[in-house]
């Protein structure tokens, strides 16, 4: 009974300036104090966009209205308080959303990133901007990956922000998912922002229309004190309201709401970036985890087809050169569906995912699914996962154990799995090893597809009574695919081990072992004509253990895939079907006898065996 929400019918409040009229919309909200900051719609066409304060025991206070400079058809994603200082009057509101760029700003119709600032003891103006923010600022955040010639490509349609908590509560981590605005350029990026790169914009110059062209620059006046944007308080001023600012920082924050600086992303670009792919970034959630070599961020991002991605950032030779590393690729609904919000529990090590089909739930960690080899476990890279000594199970800090072996940083299974492996099969993992036959003139694929994404697969092949090993080439007589290897029309010379390896970060590990015999032609026709007449005693023992239908089945099978004349599945199944014909109405007489014959026996049967079985199989029925 705890967790069922129920409302109140004898209460109503109203919602206008709290949510839109129309649930498509997005919008942003968090309660702060028992005072809610939204940013949303407030009219019932949806064109008054606006972020507002209700509830507690102040009067309203919002945006100023109609005046696409403060907000132009804006679409809010989130609401976040951060400190500014250890004054508690110093917090500010940060709200991130997308917008139209303003007239002059881009040439052309344009949306932009922005993040917003107000502050939480904020009451609007005196005489001007009553009820109105007199703190509000605007910057636009870049996320972009840097062109030739000073041309980037930017992803400018902000989704999701997420904010990940360091040891100083002052500066959080800002992860931003961004999507492209073009039709034909489809793409989505993750970037990350620092707050003390996001306060030196919003200490930087104002962005001011002036010119012959009227175009935006910054703006070299003098800037009235204090400085429009910051909260009254004993730490930067002696101001104790917003209703006590002069009228010349009131009429200067009116006329100048945004920067004219951006906001850049640590390291000037995208730590992940997608494209060329059916889907794209929705929403993501971070969680800091701590490993044998030092702490890591793994992220996880929802798509718009209902999947999710673990992706780990490692730094390369610095701290500021970033390695994205793809864990996992995971589908959490069964219908692709458009991930609208996550959140993430570490208490419970669960993460929860919403759609609009309903509510998923999945663990942060799988250490099983990386295999069950200390090389393995080591190559995955999952700060999450160690080798324990005999698995890889969940990494735990805190635990002291000699045999643990995890290094997210290298992946080098050569220096920590080297001593637990086996001479003869470095991987620690049993070979997989198979058998298979082909008819000369025919095709047939050799499947192997390893684990890791990052993988790259290299085969090998080796001759009948021969040592060497040759590395296999690429043409028209063999394709290789993300699944296997692809030999088209057989020959007797392709008979011989085939030896399927997977090299990554320099470590190779054999993962299947083949051994294909080509049968040949003309003594595959000897042998079914033999089936056929009659002839040779073997033979006849070999096929009359076996029953009509499997024979069919078997020389239907060998027919459909290495005869000379058929070019087509229908004359295939053509020819298979006046044969079926033929020889039901050669069918001797007694047949029917020896049928009633066995009735009461097949009645015993059919007890056992629910499936209901033809009375012959061809290969059209499989």
């Amino acid at each position: 009974q705890d967790n069922i929400f129920r409302m109140e019918e004898s209460h109503f409040e109203n919602g206008r300036g709290k949510s839109p009229y129309d649930p498509k919309l997005l919008t942003a909200s968090l309660l702060v104090d028992g005072e809610l900051y939204s940013g949303t719609a407030a009219d019932f066409m949806g064109r008054d966009f606006a972020i507002f304060r209700t509830l507690g025991h102040h009067h309203p206070i919002r945006t100023e209205q109609h005046d696409s400079r403060w907000l132009n058809d804006p679409r809010f994603v989130s609401a976040h308080l951060i400190p500014e200082s250890d004054n508690p009057e110093d917090d500010k509101i940060y709200f991130f959303f997308r917008e139209n760029a303003i007239d002059g700003e881009h040439t052309g119709k344009a949306t932009h990133a922005r993040i917003g600032q107000i502050c939480k003891n904020d009451f609007g103006g005196h005489r001007s901007l009553v009820n109105k923010w007199t703190t509000f600022l605007k910057a636009r955040l870049i996320c972009s990956v840097p062109g030739p010639n000073g041309i980037d490509t930017h992803f400018d349609e902000l989704q999701d922000v997420f904010l990940m908590n360091s040891k100083d509560p002052k500066n959080p981590i800002v992860y931003g998912v961004f999507t492209t605005s073009s039709n034909i350029f489809k793409g989505s990026a993750v970037c990350m922002y620092s707050m003390t790169d996001v306060r030196r914009v919003f200490l930087g110059p104002y962005a001011h229309r002036d010119g012959p062209n009227y175009q935006w620059v910054p703006y070299q006046g003098r800037v009235p004190y204090p400085r429009p944007g910051t909260c009254p308080s004993k730490t930067f001023g002696g101001f104790d309201s917003t209703k006590d600012l002069p009228d010349e920082v009131i009429t200067f924050a009116r006329s100048h709401p945004a920067m004219y600086n951006p906001v850049f992303p640590i390291n000037n670009r995208p730590i992940m970036i997608k494209t060329d792919v059916d889907y794209q970034f929705t929403q993501i959630v971070v969680d800091r985890v701590d490993a044998e070599d030092g702490q890591y961020d793994v992220m996880f991002i929802g798509t718009d087809i209902g999947t999710v991605l673990k992706v780990v950032s490692i730094p390369k030779e610095t701290w500021h050169e970033l390695e994205e590393v793809l864990l996992e690729e995971m589908t959490v609904f069964r219908e692709p569906t458009v991930i609208s919000a996550m959140k993430i529990s570490t208490k419970q090590q669960q993460l929860y995912i919403g759609s609009a089909t309903g509510v998923s739930q999945l663990p942060l960690h799988r250490c099983d699914v990386y295999g069950k080899a200390c090389a393995e476990c080591c190559l995955a890279r999952d700060p999450y996962c160690a080798w324990d000594g005999s698995s890889c199970s969940r990494y735990f800090p805190t635990a002291k154990r000699r045999t643990r072996r995890q290094d997210i940083r290298n992946g080098d299974p050569l220096t920590h799995c080297s001593d637990l492996q086996h001479h003869n099969n470095p991987s620690g993992q049993a070979l997989e090893e198979k058998i298979i036959y082909g008819v000369e003139n025919s095709s047939t694929f050799l499947e192997c597809s390893p684990k890791s994404q990052r993988a790259v697969v290299y085969w090998q092949f080796q001759k009948q009574n021969d040592d060497r090993k040759e590395e296999i080439k690429v043409d028209d007589h063999m394709i290789r695919t993300e699944q296997g290897l692809l030999l088209r029309s057989l020959h007797r010379r392709d008979s011989g081990v085939y030896f399927c390896h997977a090299v990554e970060h320099g470590f190779m590990q054999t993962l299947l072992k083949v051994t294909l015999e080509v049968i040949d032609n003309d003594h595959l026709e000897e042998l079914l004509h033999k089936e056929e007449d009659g002839d040779g005693s073997k033979m006849k023992d070999a096929t009359n253990s076996m029953t009509p239908s499997q024979k069919i089945w078997y020389r239907d099978f060998m027919q459909l895939i290495n005869h000379p004349n058929l070019n087509t599945m229908d004359e295939f199944c053509e020819q298979v079907w006046k044969r079926d014909r033929k020889q039901r109405r050669q069918r001797p007489a007694n047949a029917q006898v020896n049928t009633n014959k066995w009735k009461h026996l097949q009645e015993n049967k059919k007890g056992r065996n629910r499936r209901t079985h033809e009375f012959e199989r061809a290969p059209r029925s499989v």
